[in-house]
C-alpha cells in the first residue's frame, strides 16, 4: 500500500518511543556471533586460564589461614557429616560466619583428603567457570562478542587475581563470585521473561553467595548499575525515568534486606572475636585517607601489577598527606570524566562505580584486620574496570581499520604481558618460605612477613635465625602479640629463662588472657623453681582454656612439685582425656599415680606413653623402676 504523501517522511523516534523500547536486545545471536564463535572463544579462555594458573596444581598450603581453615580444623579435617554441617553452620570460627565455604573444605578433604594439589585444583576449576560465566553473561547482555572476551580474558590472567586463586584459605573469593555470577545470569532471564521462578533463583543463589563471603553485600547496587548499562532499563534524566526506578527499586528490595542482614551479621561476629579495629588504633581520618590511597593503589596495579605481596602493613597515612591528595584528585577527575562521558560512554561510569562501590566493604573505613589491602579483595570489583577497558578500546577500534588493528595489538599485547607475571606469581604461593620471602623483598617494615619467616626457620630448627626475625618483628610492632610469645619460646629453647619470662609477662600485657601464653610463662617459671608463681599463672591459662591439654600437664607437674599429689593426678588425668594421645601426659601421671601406691593405673599409663612413643627412653626406665617396686612391694 502506497504511503499517503501527506503525511510526510518517517518521524524520528521521541525520547518517549525510545524509553518505551524493550530494554534488553532480543534473545537471537546476531550473524556475526555465531554460536560457534562463542564456543571456540570460551574454550580459549579456559585454555589461556589454566596455561596461566596451571602452577598451582603442585603447590602446597601456606601457614597463613590455611592451617585453621583446612590442616588444623578438627571439623573440617572431618568431612562431610552431620556434626561437621551442624557446626559450619553455627560456628562464627575464623571471624567469619560462612558455612558454604566451610562445606567447600570439607567436600574436599572428604574427597582428596588433606592432598593440597586437589585442593588447589578445586580453586582453579571454580576460577576457570567465573571465567566462563562472565564472558557468557557479558555475551547475553550486550551482543558484543570481543569486547566480552577480553574482559573475561583480563579477568581470567590478571596477577592480582592469583591470591584469590592459589590461596586455599581463600576458596571463598572464587566461590562466593560463582553464586554472584549465577545470580546475575538469573536475574538477567527475570527481566527478560518475568518469570518468578528466575527471580527466586536470583535470590537463592544470592543468599548462597552471601553464606560463602560477606562481601556479597553489594551485588543489589550492582544489579541497578545494569538497570542503567547494558540493560538500558532506566535512562537518563532521572526525572524522566521515576516511574522506573520505582519498580527497579521495590523490586531489588528483597535483595538489599538479605545484604542488611549480612551486614549485621558479620560486624556483630567479627566484632565479637577482636576483628573490628576500634578508632583508637585507627582513626577515622586514617581510614578515609588509606580508603582513598587504597582505590587510587589498586588501581594503578591493574596497569602495573608489580611488586605484589600477601601482606601489606598499614602506614597510617595521614589526612592531609600528599599520597592522600594525589589519591583524592585523580578519583575525582575520573569520576568527573565518567559522569560526562555517560551518555556516549554508558559503560566507563558502569565500570567505574562498579569498582568504586564493590570495594566499599573491604576498602578499610571499617577497618577488619590489620592490613593497609590486599590483593585478593580486587577480584570482584576489577571485574567494572576490565569491562570499561574493554568497551573503551572496542569504541576506539571502530573509528577505522588502521585503529582496530591498533587495538587488537594493544589487546594481544597487554595479555602477553600479563601472563609470565601471573605465572610467577603463582610461583611465590609455592610454599611459606617463598610467599614471605617474596613479601620481605617487596615491602618495608613487614612485621607479618618477619614473624611467619622466624616461624618457618624455628620449626626447621635454626633458632639463632629466627631469634632475628622475631626480634625485628616485634621492634616494627612492639604490641604484636605472637612475636612477643613466640621470642619467649626461643629464649626458653635456648635456656635463656630470664629473657623468656620477660618476653611472655609482655605478650600477657596485649592478651592477658591468652591460654598459651600463660601455660608457656607458668613452664619457665616452674624452671626456675617459683614454684607458687608457676601455679598461679597455670590455673588461669585453664581457666582461659579448659581444652587446652598442655596447660593441664603443666600444671599437673607444678603441683607434684609443690607435693599436691592427688591434684597433680586430676590434671595429667585431664590433659590425656583432652588428648589421648599425649605420651608426656601419661607419663606425668604414671609417674604421680606410683607415687601414690596406685601401681597397677601407672603401668596403663606408662605403657600407654610407650605405644604413643615407642622411643621415649624415659618411659622405659620408669616402667622398669615400677615393675622393680611391685614386686618389692609383692
Amino acid at each position: 500500500m502506497a504511503r499517503d504523501k501527506r503525511r510526510g517522511p518517517p518521524r524520528k523516534p521521541t525520547r518517549e518511543h525510545r524509553q518505551a523500547a524493550p530494554p534488553f536486545p532480543p534473545p537471537s545471536i546476531p550473524p556475526g556471533h555465531r554460536l560457534y564463535r562463542v564456543a571456540a572463544l570460551c574454550a580459549a579462555l579456559v585454555v589461556l586460564t589454566i596455561a596461566a594458573f596451571t602452577g598451582v596444581l603442585s603447590n602446597g598450603f601456606v601457614q597463613y589461614d590455611d592451617g585453621p581453615y583446612v590442616m588444623e580444623n578438627e571439623h573440617v579435617r572431618s568431612g562431610l557429616n552431620a556434626e561437621s554441617i551442624e557446626w559450619a553452620f553455627t560456628s562464627a570460627y575464623s571471624a567469619n560466619w560462612h558455612p558454604v565455604t566451610w562445606l567447600s573444605h570439607m567436600l574436599d578433604v572428604q574427597l582428596y583428603g588433606l592432598d593440597a594439589g586437589r585442593h588447589h585444583r578445586t580453586s582453579l576449576i571454580l576460577h576457570v567457570l567465573n571465567v566462563m560465566l562472565l564472558f557468557l553473561l557479558l555475551v547475553r547482555m550486550t551482543k558484543a562478542l570481543w569486547p566480552s572476551a577480553l574482559a573475561a580474558a583480563l579477568f581470567a590472567i590478571h596477577p592480582l587475581h592469583v591470591e584469590s586463586v592459589a590461596w586455599v584459605a581463600e576458596r571463598k573469593d572464587v566461590l562466593s563470585t560463582l553464586f554472584w555470577l549465577l545470580t546475575f545470569f538469573a536475574w538477567v532471564k527475570f527481566v527478560r521473561g518475568r518469570k518468578r521462578r528466575w527471580y527466586a533463583l536470583s535470590l537463592a543463589s544470592f543468599s548462597l553467595g552471601l553464606m560463602t563471603k560477606p562481601m556479597l553485600v553489594t551485588l543489589p547496587f550492582t544489579l541497578l548499575l545494569l538497570d542503567f548499562w547494558p540493560l538500558r532499563r532506566i535512562t537518563l534524566p532521572l526525572e524522566k525515568a521515576s516511574g522506573a526506578i520505582k519498580n527497579v527499586l521495590l523490586e531489588k528490595a528483597p535483595f538489599f534486606a538479605l545484604s542488611a542482614v549480612s551486614c549485621v551479621i558479620t560486624f556483630v561476629i567479627q566484632r565479637g572475636a577482636g576483628a573490628v579495629q576500634d578508632v583508637e588504633n585507627f582513626p577515622l581520618s586514617g581510614r578515609i585517607a588509606n580508603a582513598t590511597v587504597a582505590y587510587a593503589t589498586y588501581l594503578g596495579k591493574v596497569f602495573w601489577p608489580s611488586r605484589l605481596a600477601v601482606f601489606y602493613p598499614h602506614h597510617h597515612i595521614g589526612l592531609l598527606s600528599w599520597p592522600m591528595a594525589g589519591a583524592a584528585l585523580l578519583l575525582a577527575a575520573v569520576t568527573a570524566g565518567v559522569i560526562r562521558l555517560f551518555k556516549r560512554a554508558p559503560y566507563l561510569a558502569f565500570g567505574w562505580f562498579w569498582y568504586l562501590g564493590t570495594l566499599v566493604p573491604v576498602i578499610g573505613f571499617v577497618q577488619v584486620g590489620v592490613q593497609e589491602r590486599a590483593d585478593r579483595y580486587t577480584y570482584v570489583p576489577l571485574v567494572g574496570i576490565f569491562i570499561a577497558i574493554a568497551w573503551a578500546l572496542a569504541a576506539w577500534e571502530a573509528k577505522s581499520r588502521p585503529i582496530r588493528l591498533g587495538g587488537i595489538c594493544v589487546s594481544a599485547l597487554a595479555l602477553a604481558s600479563l601472563f609470565p607475571v601471573t605465572r610467577l606469581q603463582v610461583g611465590y604461593w609455592a610454599d611459606s618460605a617463598s610467599l614471605f620471602g617474596r613479601a620481605l623483598a617487596v615491602t618495608k617494615d613487614n612485621y607479618l612477613a618477619h614473624y611467619n619467616v622466624g616461624l618457618l626457620l624455628y620449626n626447621q630448627g635454626n633458632k639463632e635465625e629466627a631469634l632475628a626475625h622475631y626480634q625485628e618483628a616485634a621492634r616494627i610492632k612492639p604490641d604484636y602479640f605472637h612475636a612477643l610469645d613466640n621470642l619467649g619460646n626461643v629464649y626458653a629453647d635456648l635456656g635463656r629463662n630470664e629473657e623468656a619470662i620477660a618476653q611472655y609477662t609482655e605478650a600477657l600485657r596485649y592478651r592477658p588472657d591468652n591460654a598459651k601464653a600463660l601455660s608457656n610463662l607458668g613452664a619457665i617459671l616452674l624452671r626456675v623453681n617459683r614454684v607458687p608463681e608457676a601455679i598461679e599463672r597455670l590455673q588461669q591459662a585453664v581457666i582461659a582454656d579448659p581444652k587446652q591439654a598442655e596447660a593441664e600437664n603443666n600444671l599437673g607437674a607444678a603441683l607434684k612439685r609443690a607435693d599436691r599429689l592427688p591434684e597433680a593426678a586430676q590434671h595429667f588425668q585431664r590433659a590425656v582425656e583432652i588428648n589421648p594421645n599425649f605420651a608426656v601426659a601419661h607419663n606425668n601421671l604414671g609417674m604421680t599415680l606410683a607415687r601414690q601406691g596406685r601401681y597397677a593405673e601407672a603401668r596403663d599409663h606408662f605403657q600407654e606413653a610407650l605405644r604413643i612413643n615407642p622411643a621415649y627412653e624415659q618411659v622405659r626406665a620408669n616402667l622398669d623402676r615400677l615393675q622393680g617396686m611391685m614386686q618389692k612391694n609383692k
